[in-house]
């Protein structure tokens, strides 16, 4: 019996991971959406307000910093779906780690740049909100 149970909440938690995961991935995908059009609001909605931003170079930026540099994407440059996305869960924790690929024109030629990203999101009152995410630039080909 105690078999049986144990079976029973292993099933309870390999659901509610995919749940959870599928929230995630959605919520990355709104990400994407809302950058490329320019809507901190729907950005704002989803990240942190104690959000840390690791930037290329190093440095750290708040969700405040961040917001102020968000544009719509003009035809110089244009966010793609990520071409890799995965999601592990932890708890009320999940971290959703990719490869995203940027478009963008330099010296006057279209370029591809390609950054690996991890961000941080932790499951509060009813919902998945980003706590923390960093972008690295890759400058292999490998995935």
């Amino acid at each position: 019996m105690a078999l049986l149970c144990g079976t029973g909440s292993f099933v309870w938690a390999q659901n509610e991971d995919a749940t959870a995961r599928a929230q995630v991935l959605a919520l990355e995908k709104a990400w994407n959406q809302a950058y490329k059009a320019g809507d901190t609001k729907a950005l704002s909605a989803i990240l942190d307000n104690s959000l840390v931003l690791v930037e290329d170079d190093g440095s750290l930026k708040t969700k405040s910093e961040f917001l102020a540099t968000v544009k719509a994407s003009t035809g110089n440059e244009e966010q793609v779906a990520p071409e890799s996305l995965t999601v592990r869960v932890f708890g009320n924790t999940a971290i959703a780690i990719g490869v995203i690929a940027v478009k963008a024109t330099k010296s006057g030629k279209p370029v591809i740049l390609r950054e690996r990203f991890i961000d941080t999101w932790i499951y509060r009152n009813g919902s998945w909100i980003c706590i923390a995410t960093d972008a690295t630039p890759m400058t292999h080909a490998g995935s």
